[in-house]
This record gives structure tokens, sequence and C-alpha cells, in this order.
């Protein structure tokens, strides 16, 4: 019965947002096990949004497990976790495979990444205290939760609005102000779930234009100017400025944060996994956020010239 589902001769590649934004371990691990199982998932008729659920629930209980010092235990939490990473990238290959992308669905896997990682933060804090750590573990760990928040947030940012001016991926970007127009045009009486998915993702998006305001207006300007159809002009000067930065902003995702908390669990030390985000993954933020901000702001200039020689 999977022989039903129709793909490309490219297959696999069918279920990439853009190659160019993959990393070495989602090209050669998690799609092509995400492959298989947004295949099986088909076939099943399960929905995207149902995947992102199921990987949430796998992801919260791996950081349950990391609440336990006992290796054995700690170990089966890694292998959730993978699991969990696994039906993450499931679900966009499921709705790429299907044609079934949403908001929703998206809202959606958000939520259970942001659950997922939540998860982690709260039981190996919880770990320390019980332990009879200091209770500044409990800030340390706050400023941390916050900083991953704010570099995820900015990093999918980017990422997405990328794939919207090279890739033409224009489901990849909301914006608040359309996001709140189609807020307020729900009641609570007649779409209460939908209403508070949609609220959540608001806030978020408001966070993320915060985060990068020259991106946001340069994201604006090429809405009103070109009609939402990228020149080619734009789309080859923003993949020569923007490509060189993809590998660095991809370290600020969750591949190389598991991997960090896999073998920091490994030796017994996980609250070193706080100080991870802190420090050096916030200089790199920094980094990229400055040099991003900098691209945008001459690419608003050249736009704002082509508008005006036009």
């Amino acid at each position: 019965m999977l022989q039903r589902i129709e793909t490309p001769r490219s297959g696999v590649e069918v279920t990439y947002k853009a190659r160019e934004v993959e990393g070495v371990f989602d090209l050669y691990f998690y799609r092509p096990i995400g492959f298989w199982l947004a295949r099986f998932f088909a076939w099943l008729n399960l929905t995207p949004a149902g995947v992102s659920l199921l990987a949430g629930i796998f992801g919260v209980i791996a950081g349950h497990l990391y609440y336990y010092r006992d290796l054995s235990i700690n170990v089966a939490g890694m292998v959730l976790h993978v699991c969990a990473n696994a039906l993450d990238n499931a679900d966009g290959q499921l709705a790429r495979l299907t044609r079934r992308e949403s908001r929703e669905g998206r809202i959606i896997d958000s939520i259970a990444d942001h659950l997922v990682f939540l998860s982690v933060y709260v039981h190996l804090t919880l770990r320390y205290l019980v332990e009879g750590s200091s209770p500044a573990i409990v800030l340390l760990a706050f400023a941390a939760g916050i900083s991953h928040a704010l570099q995820g947030a900015a990093a999918d940012y980017y990422r997405s609005t990328y794939l919207c001016f090279v890739a033409g991926a224009r489901t990849a970007v909301d914006s608040s102000s359309r996001l709140r127009s189609d807020y307020q045009k729900l009641t609570w009486r007649q779409a209460q779930s939908r209403k508070l998915l949609l609220g959540l993702y608001l806030n978020f998006t408001r966070q993320q234009e915060m985060l990068a305001p020259r991106l946001k207006t340069l994201r604006e300007m090429v809405g009103q100017s070109f009609h939402g159809e990228i020149p080619d002009w734009l789309r080859t000067r923003y993949r020569n400025l923007a490509s060189p930065t993809l590998k660095w902003w991809r370290l600020l995702m969750t591949n190389i944060r598991m991997l960090v908390l896999f073998a920091l669990l490994l030796i017994g030390q996980p609250v070193y996994y706080f100080w991870f985000d802190l420090i050096p993954l916030n200089l790199l933020f920094v980094y990229l956020w400055f040099r991003q901000e900098k691209m945008a702001e001459s690419l608003l200039k050249i736009a704002g010239s082509s508008q005006n020689s036009a």
C-alpha cells in the first residue's frame, strides 16, 4: 500500500525544505529516517500535527529521564530524544510529501519543540536541586532557557526568510500584522483552540520581529514593492550574502544542542549544558545577529534604490 504514494524520482529530496539549509545530521540521518516514517504515517493517514504531538510526547518523556542520576536511564532518555527529533523531522516531511502544509501544523510543531526543551531544562534543574545544589541553579537554568528561546527564534526567523527569498517557500513566512488580523477574526466562543494557538504563534512571531527589526522591514518592503515575487537580482544577492552564515545558524538549532547534552550526560555533568547556552552560543548568536542585520540594512538600501529608479 505504501507504493500508492507518488513521489518524484529524487525520493527523499522532495521532502527537504531546501538542501542548503539542511545540516549533515539531517541529510544523512534524520531526513532518510523521517522520509521512511513520513511514508508510513501517510499510509496510516496520520496528520502532520499528530506526528508533531507524538514527537512532543517522546521528547517530554526523554527530558524526565534526564532527572535521574543513573546513566542507563539517561541513555534511555537519549534514545527517546533522538526518536523525538526523528519524528520532528518526519512531521514536516509528511506535510510536504502529502501537500498538507499548514499554519496550524507549524504552530503545533513549534509548541511541541518548546515543550521538549522545557522538559529538559526543568528536569535537569530538579535533578540538581534534589541533590542539594544551591537554589542559584534555578536562575542559571532560567537564563539558559531564555537564551535558548531567543537563539532558536532568531535562527528560525532567518532560516524562514532564506527559504522565502531563495527557495520561494512563501508558506515559511508569517508576519505579526497578518497574524493579528487573522487572530481578531476568530472568536473565543466559536474557535477557542484555534484562537489560543494563533495567539501563541502571534506572540512568538512578534518576538522574532523584535529580534530582527531590519530584516522585518526588508520582508515588508519586498512584500509591498514586489507583491511577494522576489526579483532574480534580489534572490541571487540574498543567497550570496546569507549562504555563508547558514552553517553557523545551524549551530543554534537542535542537533548541536543534543550532541553536547548527550556528551555531558555521559560524563555526569549536565549542568554545563546551561553554561553552553549562556556563553558560547550567546556569543555566536550576537555575532550572527549583528551580521544579518547589517546584511538586511544593505539590501534595504539597494531595494530602495531599485524601487526609486523604477
